[in-house]
């Protein structure tokens, strides 16, 4: 893997040459392996790139890397999984060859057949080239958005690079906030694309690409989830030859994904979606596979027993590290450098700790991320159906009332109440805790909330004019809005899971993975978002998804074929840490001071106030603010480390 940069630009040639070393250096831990520029002043370009080599390790792969005329360079950051049967093609259409990378594919087949050539690759990328004979610098982000582009765009320049730290180092960009970045990010603890943090800077969308001529900037789709084809889901064959066309397509994304010239493993939780990418890779790979797991002294986040068995069954050569409190509490202080935009996503703690240890051993390892997304695997899912089922049924006005007594009663007082009656109600509705999401959530299904509304409050962890002061009230529109309008005539799971697949899995899981990983300097495929597994699974009926109380139902199939159900059947954990418990403890004083009223005065955005308040009803243990009282704390954090 790697990381890119560079710009065109009709002014400030000089600065942004003299900055594009450093804005390269910065992405050294995405590619420790090479450094390589080019710049040409007439034409306003740069191009900076910083290579992991995984594919031919030798010189022969450096980059930017130029075509035999000299007409086309290239930056890219990525892996085309097909790149041999494309070179064979490109073969016999007389192009020459000068090294064994994909990278090299991927720049004659921009020369072959133009902006085209993204239709003929398997894989995951963003690139960048500068085309001399048509005058313009051309980007573009694989289909499904697992490898991260961003761009500045004003009159007279256009800047791009994997990372916003690279691009925070090219000389003149500018550091302005967008004011709707904010109210955001505490919406949804990680900021929607394409939006960024700044001003006039962006994240190409998945399966876009761009075009920049020193004119004007052209950003189009070359490929989208696919829509909902209710013909094939009416003509649905029988669940055994689904079955067998899946193992079939998954089999051949993980054996894709297994080419390298450097050592790789697994990322190997013992959950359904790991467990199924290590039964395939050991299926189809010869020796043994080397699977990672981490394991926490915490019973609630501890999956290292759940791993092992697993491995032990498909005969893994298996690596388990148990982390201390102090390890991971060590990785707290580097996350506003690894996630250069405000990130809220705790996970990411024990993503950066597995993937460290992965790197141990391995240059590149297959993880299960994009499960959830296909197969109805969140709760959250079938739980938002079964509550707009159950409360749509009672009289409007009744629902009514009951919604607005419900948003005003505190949560520990609504908890009280509902502990004596939670083993009486349906399964959905047996939440350990009934925090503020689930209040909010139930207010929102009783006052008839459509299906966006609904949706919306799970994932919200608060409402962002809760604690904001300058923003004003309600959250900005976002791609998540224009996802329910797309879909408003699908049947609810199919929904969800369809937004989900175009905004939390790209924004949070997958920048997730890749920063962590990639700080590490390892690179993680994900077998799961195929492409050609992605369309398939599009046009699969809800009932080979999610059956009668069962989600991932299909998945769970299949993974039993390869491994007993009796080691991967366990309650749903989420890869996390115990941040609400470290905040009383070991987090405590970080947090009083970050958060403390004189420092949040001084800023002037936040109700310090209030804030205050959170604070003080968490650490006394009489409510559980967690969420929000880590997502401000990631703000803050992330201001002083890049806005000083």
């Amino acid at each position: 893997m790697c990381g890119i940069v560079g710009f065109k630009t009709n002014r400030g040639f000089v600065s942004l040459r003299d900055s594009l070393p450093e804005a390269a250096s910065c992405l050294n831990h995405r590619g420790p392996d090479d450094t390589g520029l080019f710049l040409d002043e007439e034409s306003g370009i740069g191009l900076g790139h910083a290579r992991l080599a995984i594919i031919d390790l030798t010189r022969a792969g450096q980059q930017p890397m130029t075509s035999e005329d000299g007409s086309v360079r290239i930056v890219y950051n990525g892996e085309v999984y097909n790149f041999r049967e494309i070179r064979k093609t490109l073969e016999g259409r007389g192009h020459l060859f000068r090294s064994a990378t994909d990278s090299e594919v991927v720049l004659k087949a921009y020369v072959e057949w133009g902006i085209d050539c993204l239709h003929k690759f398997v894989g995951m990328f963003a690139l960048a080239l500068w085309d001399a004979r048509k005058k313009y610098i051309f980007l573009a982000r694989d289909r499904l958005g697992i490898k991260p582009l961003y761009y500045h765009y004003s009159a007279g320049h256009l800047l791009f690079a994997s990372e916003l730290k690279a691009l925070m180092a090219l000389k003149g960009f500018p550091k302005d906030l967008h004011p709707a970045a904010l109210p955001l990010f505490l919406h949804y603890q990680y900021i929607p694309a394409p939006r960024t943090i700044f001003r006039d800077t962006f994240k190409l969308l998945p399966g876009h690409y761009a075009v920049y001529d020193g004119r004007g900037l052209r950003v189009l789709p070359y490929w989208e989830l696919p829509e909902k084809d209710e013909g094939a889901i009416a003509k649905a064959p029988q669940e055994a030859e689904v079955l067998e066309e899946l193992d079939h397509l998954l089999t051949q994304a993980v054996s894709d994904r297994l080419v390298s010239d450097v050592p790789l493993g697994a990322l190997l939780s013992g959950g359904v979606d790991s467990s199924l990418v290590a039964a395939l890779m050991q299926k189809v790979n010869s020796a043994p596979v080397r699977t990672f797991s981490i394991g926490f002294d915490d019973e609630e986040f501890d999956e290292a027993p759940w791993a092992r068995r697993v491995a032990s069954h498909l005969g893994t050569e298996h690596t388990e590290f148990y982390v201390t409190g102090k390890e991971a509490l060590e990785v707290i202080p580097l996350l506003p450098e690894i996630y250069d935009e405000p990130f809220a996503d705790s996970s990411a703690i024990p993503t950066y700790l597995i993937s460290r240890v992965a790197r141990s051993q391995v240059t590149v390892a297959l993880s299960g991320d994009g499960c959830d997304e296909q197969f109805c695997g969140y709760v959250r899912y079938w739980s938002t159906r079964a509550m707009a089922d159950t409360f749509h049924r009672l009289p409007d006005g009744v629902r009514k009332m009951l919604g607005l007594l419900l948003a005003t009663v505190p949560s520990e007082w609504v908890n009280r109440f509902y502990q004596p009656l939670r083993g009486h109600l349906p399964g959905w509705l047996q939440v350990a805790n009934f925090d503020d999401k689930w209040r909010k959530l139930l207010a929102a299904l009783m006052r008839g909330g459509d299906v966006m509304e609904l949706y919306r409050t799970t994932i919200c962890l608060w409402e962002a004019d809760d604690i904001l002061t300058l923003t004003g009230k309600g959250i900005p529109e976002c791609l998540y809005e224009e996802m329910f309008r797309k879909t408003q005539m699908w049947p609810v799971i199919s929904r969800l899971m369809r937004i989900d697949q175009g905004t939390y899995l790209v924004d949070d899981l997958l920048t997730k993975v890749d920063r962590a990983s990639m700080a590490v300097s390892l690179e993680v495929r994900v077998p799961l978002l195929d492409h050609r597994v992605v369309e398939y699974t599009s046009r699969l009926p809800e009932n080979v998804k999610y059956r009668r109380g069962v989600g991932k139902y299909l998945l769970k199939k299949l993974l039993a074929q390869y491994v007993p159900s009796k080691l991967f059947e366990r309650p749903k954990m989420g890869f996390g840490v115990p941040i609400d418990r470290w905040f009383r403890d070991e987090l405590k004083e970080l947090l009083l001071s970050y958060l403390s009223p004189e420092r949040l005065k001084e800023e002037g955005l936040f109700n310090e106030g209030l804030v205050e308040k959170k604070m003080r009803e968490h650490l006394a243990g009489h409510a559980n603010h967690q969420h929000r009282l880590w997502s401000l704390l990631m703000w803050e954090m992330w201001r002083e480390r890049w806005l000083g």
